[in-house]
């Protein structure tokens, strides 16, 4: 299981995320960064009209494959 870190780079849209019983929604666009901790569950989407860039950092390094899984959520 690892943590990620997210910063945004390109393009403006949103991301949601659900831990435990607590749900948001974010503003994404360029210089924003985002947590997206263990066990939580998440969607992004695009709300303009460029691509939504983000550069992706997980702790521990990516496992593989196995670690994502599709959720029920907001899109």
């Amino acid at each position: 299981m690892v943590e990620e870190v997210w910063v945004f780079i390109g393009g403006k849209g949103r991301i949601w995320r659900r831990h435990a019983n607590i749900e948001d929604v974010t503003d994404v666009y360029p210089g924003i960064s985002i947590t997206i901790p263990v066990g939580t569950a998440f969607q992004f989407r695009c709300d303009g009209e460029e691509p939504l860039v983000a550069v992706g950092i997980t702790m521990p390094p990516w496992p593989g494959m196995d670690e994502a899984y599709a959720v029920d959520g907001k899109w």
